[in-house]
């Protein structure tokens, strides 16, 4: 082994207002550092950053053209009920998504992909 993961780091404008869509999403513990770096700390000690990026344009998905570069599983036991939660968070639906019998896809605020997964065992 070489080294350990400490974060997932998301670039976005507002990194304190990304931050808290994800505390509401998963719980767990917002520290800013100053406006530039946030960290959100995950109830199970896992960290997701959010970095400042002035210039920063969310992924094309699903545009063959474009690629949504990296995007979170996030499991739920109920995903109608988990989906009008994450709506009303902020999140949007994205309903042109291929597949999605075990999972739908959405996007955050800053627009990142992410997937409520449901129907297969949590790992």
């Amino acid at each position: 082994m070489i080294g350990r993961l400490r974060s997932v780091v998301l670039d976005c404008k507002d990194p304190l207002k990304l931050a808290g869509f994800y505390a509401e999403l998963l719980g767990g513990t917002v520290t800013e550092d100053d406006d530039t770096w946030v960290v959100l700390t995950e109830p199970m000690g896992h960290r997701i950053a959010f970095q400042l990026a002035p210039e920063y344009e969310p992924p094309k998905f699903p545009d063959p053209c474009g690629s949504q570069q990296f995007h979170l599983d996030i499991h739920v036991e109920d995903v109608d009920i988990a989906e009008r939660e994450v709506l009303a968070l902020g999140a949007t639906r994205v309903h042109d998504a291929p597949g999605e019998d075990h999972f739908r896809v959405f996007r955050d605020p800053a627009g990142h992909t992410f997937c409520l997964i449901y129907g297969v065992p949590a790992v």
